[in-house]
């Protein structure tokens, strides 16, 4: 089925060169209404985890300032979005961290693994001399995520799992790996992933199953900017830039931005 959903784009044109900024001159967020083939569409939740408290892992809560953010729209958000995508008749894909087997004994993940196999070839890596290795835990003590919070973190992966209310149901592909994703879309003839989940400059961006990894396979990749949050800095968290200016990005190299009541919307008068 295909349906027309007011969709968002960036007009990233043209500079104006009588302008200060010429820059300043592009066109800016537009919308558009744009024709969504629900066949070749599916919907990623990416990294939907469950932190634990701050009283369980405060090390973790401390260096990760978006998770009372993540946890809200798990909570409030998605939800509604997927019960409206999978009532639909949407495809609904999961990408997890790879850590533990909390993930392996949904029919999903088995599916995956019998279309692309357990794990992608490991590159190549690097030797690593005193040097690196002294930069590398300079950077782990001192810019994140810090000596003290270390021990917290790892406790909390330790114990890993997907949030009650976005388990995946029935037989939904479940993925580990950007092979096993792509392999899931090959299967249903997917060619446009619309991402949700944790967060969108991070692994959204650039983990296993990620935009720039599905980029290269050819997939469209999209974002609901209500079902994602961002990591922010001490200067960007009051307003949320960082998420903002990575929309932006999600529009002007990788797909389409869709409001989450608009996609809501569109797919309830069309069942």
């Amino acid at each position: 089925m295909k349906i027309k959903v007011p969709t968002g784009y960036y007009r990233h044109y043209d500079a104006d060169f009588t302008l200060d900024v010429p820059g300043e001159g592009y066109g800016g967020w537009s919308q558009a209404d744009l024709e969504l083939d629900l066949s070749r569409t599916a919907v990623v939740v990416m990294h939907a985890w469950d932190f634990g408290t701050r009283e369980q892992f405060p090390g973790w809560h401390r260096a990760v300032e978006f998770i009372p953010r993540a946890n809200a729209i798990c909570d409030k958000e998605l939800p509604e979005l997927l019960g409206v995508c999978r009532d639909a008749g949407m495809a609904v894909f999961h990408v997890v961290e790879p850590i533990g087997d909390y993930y392996k004994k949904y029919p999903g993940y088995m599916r995956a693994v019998q279309l692309a196999g357990e794990a992608d070839p490991e590159p190549e890596r690097i030797p690593v001399d005193e040097s690196l290795a002294s930069l590398q835990a300079f950077h782990q003590a001192q810019a994140f995520p810090g000596t003290h919070n270390a021990v917290d973190i790892q406790a909390g992966f330790a114990r890993l799992d997907i949030p009650e209310t976005m388990k995946p149901l029935g037989d939904e592909g479940v993925a580990a790996t950007s092979g096993q994703l792509f392999a899931l879309c090959r299967e249903q003839g997917i060619n446009h992933l619309i991402y949700t989940g944790f967060a969108v400059n991070a692994c959204i961006l650039m983990n296993p199953g990620g935009m720039i990894d599905m980029r290269r396979h050819g997939l469209l990749c999209s974002v609901i900017p209500e079902a994602v949050t961002a990591v922010e800095n001490k200067e960007t968290a009051r307003r949320e830039e960082a998420k903002e200016l990575s929309l932006w990005s999600v529009s002007l190299f990788f797909g389409f931005v869709y409001r989450q009541g608009d996609i809501v919307s569109a797919l309830s008068q069309n069942r």
